[in-house]
């Protein structure tokens, strides 16, 4: 469990330093603050749904990390269509369940 939990704290660290280096401006500070409160966001929604703090976690590791993936550690890449906006988008739906069930598979993590 520290292994996952060391994974979902760094995922989310590598996604904000992201949103802090490559954004400026009133862009900056309105996705990093989205981006700390998803924090509180992973506790919340686990219990409201009543899936439990695990799945949760493993879901959001997989989509911090596919996130850093697809877009090359520079989530501004994610909407910026001279970039190739629309497909990263397209790429990080398809590739974060896919991350969050191999997640759950590898921790023996039945379906709800």
């Amino acid at each position: 469990m520290t292994i996952l939990w060391s994974a979902a704290v760094l995922g989310w660290g590598v996604v904000a330093a992201g949103l802090w280096r490559g954004l400026h401006g009133p862009a900056r500070s309105a996705a990093v603050m989205a981006h700390a409160l998803s924090l509180g966001g992973v506790f919340l929604l686990g219990t409201m749904l009543g899936y439990g703090m695990l799945v949760t976690v493993i879901s959001a590791t997989a989509g911090w990390w596919a996130l850093a993936l697809v877009t090359g550690l520079r989530p501004e890449r994610l909407v910026d269509p001279a970039r190739g906006g629309l497909l990263r988008l397209a790429v990080w739906l398809a590739l974060w369940p896919a991350a969050g069930l191999a997640g759950s598979w590898a921790i023996g993590v039945k379906g709800p």
